[in-house]
C-alpha cells in the first residue's frame, strides 16, 4: 500500500506546479489512514484543486490565438566559431502567460539539456539567443521547436510544437576570413599578431597616391603631390605580375587528432580558407590541392572573382577517411600540375622521426622546383606533461617519453630546414596567425 501510496504522489508532484497543495493532500491522504478527518479534509482540497484545474485547462486551451515563434539562423554556418541562434517569441493571446522553449538541436552539437523560459505579458515579443559551435563541417539538421505554455495559475502546460525543421550547412571557418579579409584591406593585420613587414624594394608599376606614414620609403615621395595636399603623400607600387600560392591539405591519419573539438585537417582548411582570401588580396593566385592516399581535390590557382567561392565550396566537400598519404604520388602529380614556380604551404603533421625520415625524399622534391612551406603542429597534451610534476614512477615515464616526442618535433624542424624546406611549427590555435606572418615574410623577402 505505501509503495502504491509514494508512486502516486511521486507523479502528480512532478506533473503539476502546485507542488505544496499536492504535498498537503497526500499527507491528508496518509494520515487518513487513522484519523478520518484529515481524509475528509483531502478530499475537500483535492476536489478544490480539480476544479481549479478544470478552470485552468478551458482557459488555457480555449484560447484562440497563443504564441508564434521562429527560429531565426545564418544561411550558413562558421566551422569552429561561435554561431548566433536567435529565437523570437510573440505572445499573440489575451493573456500574460509562461514559456518554456526547447529547440531540438542538430545531434552533432550532442547537446540535449536546451531550454529557455520566458514570461511574456498580452501582445509582447522577446528575441532570445544562443550560440553553437559546430566542430565539424557538413549539413546540421535543426528539428522542431516545442512550446509549453502556461497561464498565470501555473497549473497546466498546454504544448505546441512548430514544424519548422531546416538544414543548415556548415562551411570551412568564413567568419575568421572575415576577419582577417578586412585587416589586410585596412592595413591592420599587426593588431591580430600579424608581424608588420615591408617589402625589400619595389617594382615600377605605379598603383595609386597615398599618405605617407612612419616606415615609407622616402625616395617614393611624390613631391608635386604633397605640395597640393599640403601633406607628404607618396607613390604606391605593386608587383608586376602575381605569383601562384597552393594549400597542400594532407587528409590522412596523422590530420585526424582533435584539439579544442576540432581536428588539425579542419584547422588547415580553415586557414587554407584564410590565406587563400589574403593571397587574393595580394594580387597573388591562391589554390587548394587535398589528399590521402590519391588526389582528392584541386582548385587550380587563379586570380579570379570566382576563386573564392569554388575554394570555399571545395574546402566544404573535402571527404576525410584519414587514409595512409602518398607523398610520392603527390610529389609526380605537383610535378606534372603546376608548372610555375609557386609556394606551397603543406599542411600535414610527423609526430615522430622516423614518420619524416619515410617522407623526406618526396618533400626535397616538391622544394627543388617550388617554394615549399611545411606546416607542423605542436602536441599541446604533449607540453602539459611535460611541466606537471611527477609524483609516481608511472609519471615519470610518462613524462620522459613526452619529452623524447617533443624533442623530436624540434629536430624534425631542424632537418627540414637543413634541407632547405621553410616550416611553420605551431599551435593550432595559431595557425591562422603563423601562416600568414610567413607569407607575408616570404612575399617581403622577394622569395616569391
Amino acid at each position: 500500500m505505501w509503495q502504491k501510496i509514494k508512486y502516486f504522489y511521486l507523479a502528480f508532484f512532478f506533473h503539476t506546479r502546485i507542488y505544496y497543495v499536492w504535498g498537503i493532500i497526500m499527507i491528508c491522504y496518509l494520515f487518513g489512514y487513522f484519523f478520518d478527518p484529515l481524509r475528509l479534509l483531502g478530499h475537500i482540497i483535492g476536489i478544490t484543486l480539480l476544479i481549479v484545474m478544470l478552470m485552468d485547462t478551458l482557459l488555457l486551451f480555449g484560447l484562440k490565438k497563443t504564441v508564434y515563434a521562429k527560429r531565426i539562423a545564418p544561411i550558413k554556418l562558421s566551422n569552429g566559431d561561435n554561431n548566433t541562434i536567435q529565437i523570437q517569441v510573440n505572445n499573440e493571446s489575451s493573456l500574460r502567460i509562461y514559456v518554456l522553449i526547447i529547440d531540438e538541436l542538430p545531434k552533432q552539437l550532442q547537446v540535449r539539456d536546451f531550454k529557455v523560459n520566458l514570461r511574456l505579458k498580452t501582445a509582447e515579443q522577446k528575441t532570445i539567443e544562443y550560440n553553437i559551435r559546430p566542430t565539424e563541417r557538413g549539413e546540421y539538421e535543426f528539428g522542431k521547436l516545442h512550446l509549453f505554455i502556461m497561464s498565470p495559475l501555473k497549473i497546466v502546460q498546454r504544448r505546441i510544437s512548430l514544424d519548422i525543421a531546416e538544414v543548415k550547412k556548415v562551411y570551412p571557418s568564413f567568419i575568421q576570413m572575415r576577419k582577417f579579409e578586412l585587416m589586410a584591406i585596412s592595413n591592420n593585420l599587426n593588431n591580430s599578431g600579424i608581424k608588420k613587414i615591408r617589402r625589400i624594394g619595389h617594382t615600377t608599376e605605379f598603383e595609386q597616391i597615398k599618405e605617407y606614414s612612419i616606415g615609407d620609403d622616402v625616395r617614393t615621395i611624390n613631391w608635386k603631390a604633397s605640395a597640393k595636399m599640403s601633406k607628404l603623400m607618396i607613390n604606391r607600387y605593386q608587383d608586376e605580375r602575381s605569383q601562384q600560392v597552393y594549400s597542400f591539405i594532407d587528409m590522412g591519419r596523422a590530420m585526424r587528432m582533435p584539439f579544442n573539438g576540432l581536428s588539425l585537417v579542419d584547422y588547415a582548411v580553415n586557414t587554407s580558407l584564410v590565406i587563400s582570401n589574403i593571397a587574393l588580396i595580394k594580387s597573388d593566385k591562391p589554390g587548394i590541392i587535398a589528399f590521402n592516399n590519391k588526389i582528392n581535390s584541386i582548385v587550380k590557382a587563379e586570380k579570379s572573382g570566382k576563386q573564392m567561392f569554388h575554394i570555399m565550396e571545395t574546402l566544404y566537400n573535402l571527404e576525410t577517411k584519414y587514409l595512409d598519404s602518398d607523398f610520392e604520388h603527390l610529389a609526380i602529380y605537383t610535378k606534372q600540375f603546376i608548372n610555375q614556380r609557386s609556394l606551397i604551404l603543406l599542411y600535414t603533421n610527423f609526430e615522430s622521426y622516423s614518420s619524416l625520415t619515410r617522407q623526406i625524399k618526396y618533400l626535397k622534391r616538391l622544394g627543388k622546383d617550388h617554394l615549399l612551406v611545411v606546416v607542423f603542429f605542436e602536441n599541446t597534451e604533449l607540453k602539459k606533461i611535460q611541466f606537471e610534476k611527477s609524483k609516481t614512477v608511472n609519471a615519470i615515464y610518462t613524462k620522459i617519453i613526452a619529452e623524447k616526442f617533443l624533442f623530436e618535433k624540434k629536430l624534425i624542424n631542424r632537418i627540414l630546414v637543413k634541407n632547405g624546406i621553410q616550416t611553420i611549427y605551431t599551435k593550432p590555435d595559431e595557425l591562422n596567425i603563423n601562416t600568414i606572418n610567413k607569407y607575408l615574410e616570404l612575399k617581403s623577402r622577394g622569395l616569391i
